[in-house]
């Protein structure tokens, strides 16, 4: 695994440029969850640094000028690393640290690190650092000394090979090994998944740190890790709930971010495949968080990107507790109230309840807020799906009416 443990907080710089297809309001918005990002990964963000340019520099990323006021901050701060909000080309980032002279990361050089903290199985260590040899691979000029601590380098160099050559043939050994590891893992876990036999599959899904395991524990009384941090949950978990008379799988799965490194969607594939796979996509959304909206067009992209974008789904708006009256269109609702006043009728007066296929629901996981409302429209839809599969089972539904609901108070 090339993971570094830290036991002090790191001083950092982050980085980000304001572009044509950027707007400087889009880059605070970026630059917040960047800074975010990094105190999960263990760093403390003292200063934030972005300038206005057409295109990214092909050379330093950024302009002259701006890289000789960053340099003169970090020295005169004793600043350790400079994370970039964009992912930076190897010629960048061997450049950029030559010219600030400290250690310089990209956005998803910083979420592999976050991942690596957090991967508890040798399931989700192997698909992490398969991730990090991916990336790895084109960075791999002036490394060396890295590679050997890990592998080794007395015997490994051929005859009249380089040690950067050296270094490519052993990560791309690594590479041909994790992937054969995780071939094998995937194999298993389809078998798991056909094992689970005819019940109906649903998959939370949404934006990290939005409460899906939260609304998981609450639903299934499971204690599933929650924290309030970015990736918390890396490892998909499965469990059986039950409403009123009708059982169904539930699988918690690791949360999506803006500009997901492309490494992690490639070698978390069969993590990616409980949603492939699910009946039913419960699509949570931290209402209370500012970005909300471009949250949900960056779940749906990844949907798009891994095809289960047509998949029947619900959204539901989580932390209603928390949300601010701002947030709410000001043609809906025109009285300033605190979120204890909103009720459900008020809730879906605005244009949120409008969005996805049907009308959403609007929930708080921790304050179990509006669940009653949540589990009759899971019910209802889960059986719905159970009926289309098994056109004759459905009969054997009255007589079950009463039937105890394994996950109720």
């Amino acid at each position: 695994m090339l993971e570094v443990q830290q036991t002090d907080l790191e001083s950092v710089v982050i980085v980000g440029i304001v572009t044509q297809n950027q707007t400087e309001e889009k880059l605070s918005e970026y630059l917040d969850e960047l800074e975010f990002l990094t105190q999960t990964a263990g760093g403390s963000v003292v200063n934030r640094f972005w300038q206005r340019l057409e295109r990214p520099n092909p050379k330093t990323f950024l302009g002259t000028g701006k890289i000789e006021q960053i340099r003169d901050y970090i020295a005169e701060n004793n600043i350790s690393t400079a994370i970039f909000d964009d992912e930076l080309t190897p010629s960048q980032q061997k450049n950029l640290n030559k010219e600030l002279n400290c250690k310089v990361l990209d956005r998803t050089n910083l979420i592999l690190d976050i991942f690596a903290q957090r991967a508890q199985t040798s399931y989700a260590r192997t698909q992490v650092e398969l991730a990090q040899c991916q990336y790895l691979l084109p960075r791999l000029t002036g490394m060396w000394t890295h590679l050997e601590r890990q592998k080794g380098g007395i015997g490994l160099r051929g005859p009249g090979e380089t040690e950067i050559e050296t270094d490519r043939r052993i990560v791309r050994d690594r590479i041909s090994l994790l992937k054969d590891k995780l071939k094998t893992i995937d194999k298993q876990m389809a078998i798991q998944r056909g094992n689970r036999g005819a019940l109906v599959r649903v998959a939370l899904v949404g934006y990290t740190n939005v409460g899906k395991s939260t609304l998981m524990n609450t639903i299934s009384k499971s204690e599933v890790f929650v924290e309030n941090k970015l990736f918390a949950t890396l490892d998909t978990t499965v469990r059986k709930v039950v409403i009123r008379n009708l059982p169904f799988l539930l699988s918690d799965t690791v949360g999506f971010i803006r500009k997901l490194p492309t490494q992690l969607i490639e070698s978390f594939k069969s993590t990616l495949d409980e949603v492939r796979e699910a009946d039913l996509l419960l699509h949570v959304v931290d209402i209370s968080h500012a970005d909300f909206e471009a949250h949900i067009f960056s779940v749906n992209q990844i949907l798009n990107e891994i095809d289960c974008q047509s998949k029947p789904t619900i959204m539901v708006f989580n932390k209603v507790d928390v949300f601010s009256h701002q947030m709410i269109d000001a043609d809906d609702l025109v009285t300033e109230k605190t979120s204890k006043h909103y009720t459900l009728e008020e809730w879906q007066t605005t244009w949120m309840n409008r969005v996805g296929e049907s009308h959403a629901l609007f929930i708080s996981a921790t304050e179990r807020t509006h669940l009653e409302t949540f589990r009759d429209r899971v019910y209802q839809a889960v059986r719905d799906i159970h009926i289309m599969r098994f056109p004759y089972n459905h009969f054997l539904y009255p007589e079950l009416s009463h039937a105890p609901d394994d996950n109720e108070d």
